[in-house]
């Protein structure tokens, strides 16, 4: 501490004259409306140029864990397909393929920091996207298409305070909402499982298929805690997420085929 200190008092003139350099360059900057525009067109540039280069070297080292997945995804698409020709897939679920039309695209920024986080993707309207369209992953669920430019669309992601999830329990039948509470991005909670049902970790959670949005039995999460107060109507449920939304590279946007069919007839319905 005492070399910090002497190295200071000995330097005390340049480091003076340092700061008085950049206090004026601060005051150019700030008071001139062409040099402000400059340095902060230039800033931009940079800061751009930071984050695309951090974003490829994420890509690059999630390259493993992105063929892993694909790999996964083949072979699911091979079965169903051969399940489909065979004719031994249910009526069910291939009804429920020409149901959703899916969209690939690539995730360019990511949040996992905040309380309402964001995704952006590389598509947009030109694709045929529109707001509230659900966004997959091979993994499970990602979260809803916010708003849509020309080429690109910002999603807003399960990792979002506001955002709700109509929720199954697979094992049980029971329905519920799966809501992030803002504190950690591997886990969700998940809602209004009343106390007569027995969840137990390691039940798979997946979503409903209520609100025509999401394909009915999309992965949520695995159930990693249960509590129960002793005058509570509901459990007190964590999720471990399927999505980790740290290594997000890749996902798909769910086009509805019949979305537009049902909100007509249940605004209808309504009057």
């Amino acid at each position: 501490m005492l070399r910090l200190i002497n190295f200071l008092y000995n330097y005390r003139a340049f480091f003076t004259f340092l700061s008085l350099e950049i206090f004026c360059a601060w005051l150019w900057v700030e008071n001139s409306q062409y040099q402000n525009t400059q340095f902060f067109n230039s800033s931009n540039r940079i800061a751009a140029g930071i984050m695309g280069a951090a974003q490829r070297t994420r890509e690059y080292l999630s390259l493993r864990d992105v063929n892993r997945e694909l790999s996964i995804e083949n072979a699911q698409l091979r079965t169903l397909v051969e399940r489909l020709n065979s004719g031994e897939m249910p009526v069910l679920i291939a009804d429920s393929l020409t149901r959703f039309d899916f969209i690939g695209a690539k995730v360019i920024n990511n949040s996992v920091a905040q309380f309402k986080n964001h995704i952006t993707i590389n598509r947009g309207t030109d694709e045929g996207l529109q707001p509230g369209m659900a966004v997959i992953s091979t993994s499970g669920v990602v979260g809803k298409v916010k708003s849509v430019s020309e080429h690109f669309a910002v999603v807003t992601s399960l990792l979002n305070t506001d955002e709700q999830v109509s929720s199954v329990l697979k094992r049980t039948g029971s329905f519920g909402t799966s809501q992030w509470d803002g504190i950690d991005p591997l886990f969700v909670k998940l809602h209004y499982i009343p106390r007569h049902v027995r969840p137990e970790v390691g039940d798979s959670v997946v979503t409903s298929g209520y609100n025509a949005v999401f394909p009915e039995g999309i992965l949520i999460g695995v159930i990693s805690k249960v509590d129960l107060k002793e005058e509570a109507q509901f459990f007190d449920i964590q999720l471990a997420l399927a999505q980790d939304f740290r290594r997000l590279s890749y996902v798909k946007v769910v086009r509805s085929m019949l979305k537009n069919e049902i909100d007509s007839l249940e605004s209808h319905a309504q009057r």
